[in-house]
This record gives structure tokens, sequence and C-alpha cells, in this order.
């Protein structure tokens, strides 16, 4: 098994599904023998474990929790003597192991997660067109370095632009040890941790950025008999608790702990998603993986991931009305649409992600074995 350095401008204790996708992968890699040591900006509130490797950062003023690293490379990884490069941003980390791939004559691996353009709204409205062309001609640049794009989805794949470098559909992944249904027992004892009232609940985890459309989902479940349960947290939380203050029918948790998730999903009636900028929406994937139903924007790879009459129900982007009709029909065929979504649970694996991963780097290495040989 390959070393492969890893490279992301956000990680621990950052929450999000870039994170949580390179810790799985990791944990998934060490297991089969390989070695993935990863380098991310610090932060006094991570202490990090083995083959995690801090770079001094700034706070990003425009996003909380993001910070922007140094673009340097740890001497631990460079003397780790890696095989591959995998980069999981364009930006300062993903600039600082592209010079490590070219440095070290190295195969890079860049994975898109988020377009880069989705950032321009949180520094200026104003100049958010200008800021999005830029962003995507850099982007576009960037992954034209590299020797293979990775992406989540089909429909992440339509969108980026790599010019002539291969993309690779790869998902995240579910670890399906984590995510699968919790017992009643522990189900009534969330409910009753949280303070969560009897009756159908319909909710949401996840980071709370203004793209994801979150408000839709407030308006939605207004017209729904239902209580609406929100995790997670982000730059949009406090906008969405003001105008939830007036309601009896919404509950905010806050972060909730990696562990506590499978409860949270099982304890749903549907997963509601608004989002139509997903490149996959991981936390769509771990519901599915409980057996809860998924009401998505048919849009991006919600698309893709939510099948409708088999793991939920899609609607109209913006459609408030469609939303709730939904919502109604999801919890209608709750039953059903749970025992489907558990059948597809194998499909889901993060084994399989790493298959398909593996597949991917070895396909760089004998590319780069050849242009040696030649």
């Amino acid at each position: 098994m390959q070393t492969v350095a890893v490279f992301t401008d956000t990680y621990l204790p950052t929450v999000n599904g870039v994170t949580y996708t390179i810790e799985t992968w990791r944990d998934c890699w060490r297991a089969r023998g390989g070695r993935m040591p990863v380098v991310y900006p610090e932060s006094n509130r991570y202490r990090p474990g083995p083959e995690e490797h801090s770079v001094s950062s700034l706070p990003f003023p425009f996003y909380p929790g993001f910070r922007f690293g140094r673009p340097r490379i740890p001497s631990a990884v460079s003397e780790a003597d890696p095989d591959i490069v995998h980069t999981h941003t364009p930006f300062a980390l993903g600039l600082a192991g592209r010079r490590l791939a070219t440095r070290a004559d190295l195969p890079l691996v860049a994975s898109y997660h988020t377009p880069a353009s989705e950032y321009a709204e949180y520094i200026s409205d104003h100049l958010s067109g200008p800021l999005r062309h830029i962003a995507e001609r850099y982007e576009q640049w960037f992954f034209r370095q590299a020797d293979a794009v990775v992406v989540p989805s089909r429909a992440a794949a339509a969108q980026v632009s790599a010019g002539g470098t291969p993309v690779h559909v790869v998902s995240n992944g579910v670890d399906l040890g984590l995510f699968e249904p919790a017992t009643e027992a522990a189900v009534a004892a969330f409910r009753d941790r949280h303070d969560l009232p009897g009756g159908p609940l319909v909710g949401y985890t996840g980071r709370h950025g203004h793209e994801k459309r979150l408000d839709d989902l407030l308006a939605a479940t207004r017209e729904v008999e239902v209580t609406l349960v929100v995790g997670g947290d982000g730059p949009a939380r406090s906008e969405l608790e003001r105008a939830a203050a007036s309601r009896d029918d919404v509950v905010f948790l806050g972060f909730l702990h990696r562990s506590e998730l499978p409860t949270f999903y099982t304890a749903l009636d549907a997963f509601g998603f608004p989002s139509p900028v997903e490149t996959q929406g991981l936390v769509a994937l771990e519901a599915i993986a409980c057996g809860t139903p998924v009401v998505a924007a048919d849009g991006g790879a919600l698309s893709e991931t939510v099948v409708d009459g088999e793991t939920g129900y899609h609607f109209e982007p913006g459609d408030i009305d469609a939303f709730a009709a939904a919502i109604r029909r999801a919890l209608a065929d709750r039953q059903q649409l749970s025992e489907r979504c558990l059948t597809e649970r194998d499909a889901l694996s993060v084994e399989r992600s790493i298959d398909a991963l593996e597949d991917v780097y070895d396909t760089v290495a004998n590319s780069a074995a050849r242009r040696l040989v030649r």
C-alpha cells in the first residue's frame, strides 16, 4: 500500500463533510496497511494525533471556523517518502501539496469537494460576480496541474472544469459500522435528553451555510404538523434562529458529536435537505444508512443521491409548497421507504469508496512509472 500525503485547508476540529471524509479515508487506508499523513491548518482547539501535521494559520475573516494555513510542507511529511500527493483544496495548502508533488516528481491527485466560487458571496455581495469568475478560473488552473481529479458524484463530475485531467467519481462513502439504525431505547433516551416532544420529527444536521437554503426548511415545515429538529452550526445559524424565534415547533440542538448522529437520524421520520448545490451531500447518505428517508432538492448531487420512492422524494428547489408536499408524502410512506433505505446500505459503504480510491492511486502511480521509463 502506498504512502499518500494529504493536504487540506479544512480539518478537525472544524466539522463538515470534507473533514469527516478525510478522517474516515485515512483510518480505512491505515487499516489496509497504508499511510496517509495529513497536513492541515493549526488550531488551538485540536491536538494532532499520529501522522497529523499542522502548519501555522490565520483565520479567514469572512467565514468563521475556516483558516488559511501557511503553504508549507512539514519536514516529517517529506521524510515519510510519500508515493502520491492528494490535495483536498486548491488553495493555500493545496499549493503546498502541488509544490511537494512537483519537487519530488510525485503523482498529484486533487479532490473537488465544493466549488471555490461558492465562497465569493461570503466575501462581498456586490463583488460576488467578479470573484466567482476569478475563483472558477483559478480552480480550473489548479485542477489542470493534477494527474487525476476525484469527485464524489456524477453531478460533480459534470460541474468540475478540469481541462484534460481525468476525472474519477469516488463517493465519500459511509462508515456502516457507525451509521446504522439505533435501538428504540437509544432513540427514546435521545428524545428525553434533548426534550423533544412526541409526534413526527423532521430534521437536518450539518453545516449551516447560506447556500444550503435552510430557511426553505423552516418555511416548508411551517405547513406540516411536525417538530423540526436542527443540528449543526455555521454562518447562517444565527439568522435561522431569529427566523424561528416565534415558533415552538423548531428545536436547535447545536453541534452533535459524531457518535450521536446515528441516533439523531434514526429518531427522525424524514431528513430535510433543501440545498441545490451539493457535490454529494454526505449527511443524506448517513441518514439513508440509518433507515431514514430524505426529502431533497432536485438539484446538484442530491438528484442522484436520493431515489424517488426508494430512499425519499425530491422537490423543485425553492418551491416551498412542493417541499411541504414531499415531506407529507415521505411521512406517509415512512415505513416502506425506511425498509428500502436499509437495502441500499452496502452500496454506500466507505470500503467501496476506498476500493475505488485505490484504483485511482494505482492508475496515477502506473502513469508516473511509465513517464520515468521513457
